[in-house]
């Protein structure tokens, strides 16, 4: 890269901070192999794959309707309930392909967590939107319900603020809050992995801080997969970013720090830089 193209990235307005993990060995586990995805007859992924590290937060970033959003739900088969929805290519969980026919999606849930754009508390009280999960599962009976909804909030940096209003609902609480609350419900049933999707855009700055540190001790515990059109978020709080571009390309995959320096693809670095998108 030359001096002025380094420049140009130097003087972009990202601050990227080291989270402590990048030294840590990676294992695998979700993995893309020669992704497809189709809405009919439009591709909206076009032959993606990647691996994505445990215990590490990984950033997706790009312009609006390059794919980042269907390549995350494609991983825990939220794709599944849209009709016109074709996934070709394997998408693997600890090595086992989430599209074959023995995968129960309900059951890949469990184990995938996600949390939405805008907060979507149930029209429940705090205790009980945190204990859906494990009602659901049916293991209300084989552990302390309490002491789980606890270590959910706690967990969600949530319990301090609501341990003495839980049968308040979910609803009364702020955009924050309820952004937490929701992260409470995912983790409630011990997923392996986080799934967010542009968890902060819905939120004001000091609501998004809160969710960008709870993220980062997130990792301690689970695998996070993010999408965000922030990519000054994405500098701050991942370890590993893929950028995808128009037309469901990943053009670029690798440790946050060297995709914002020193990206390898002119695409990359123009799109980092505010040349496009």
């Amino acid at each position: 890269m030359s001096t002025q193209q380094e420049d140009s990235l130097i003087t972009t307005d990202v601050s990227i901070t080291d989270t402590g993990r990048t030294d840590q060995p990676d294992t695998t586990v979700v993995e893309a192999q020669n992704l497809d995805v189709f809405y009919g007859s439009d591709q909206a992924i076009d032959n993606v794959s990647m691996e994505i590290p445990e215990h590490k937060v990984t950033a997706m970033i790009g312009p609006s309707g390059c794919g980042k959003s269907t390549f995350l739900r494609c991983i825990n088969r939220m794709n599944d309930q849209i009709d016109v929805c074709r996934v070709e290519g394997d998408i693997t969980f600890h090595g086992k392909n989430v599209y074959d026919n023995d995968v129960d999606p309900v059951a890949l849930r469990r184990k995938i967590g996600m949390v939405f754009q805008k907060p979507n508390p149930f029209p429940k009280s705090i205790y009980d939107n945190v204990a859906y999960g494990l009602r659901v599962q049916g293991r209300e009976k084989e552990v302390d319900l309490d002491a789980e909804v606890e270590r959910a909030l706690r967990g969600a940096a949530l319990w301090d603020e609501v341990n003495d209003k839980l049968d308040s609902s979910g609803l009364d609480l702020s955009g924050g809050q309820q952004q937490r609350l929701c992260i409470a419900r995912a983790i409630a049933p011990d997923p392996e992995v986080i799934l967010m999707d542009e968890p902060t855009s819905a939120l004001d700055p000091i609501a998004a801080a809160k969710i960008e540190d709870l993220i980062d001790d997130l990792a301690d515990e689970y695998t996070v997969i993010i999408v965000t059109h922030n990519m000054q978020q994405a500098a701050r709080i991942s370890d590993k970013t893929a950028v995808f571009l128009t037309g469901g390309e990943l053009v670029e995959f690798g440790e946050t720090q060297r995709i914002f320096e020193d990206p390898e693809h002119k695409q990359v670095e123009d799109y980092i830089t505010g040349k496009f998108g």
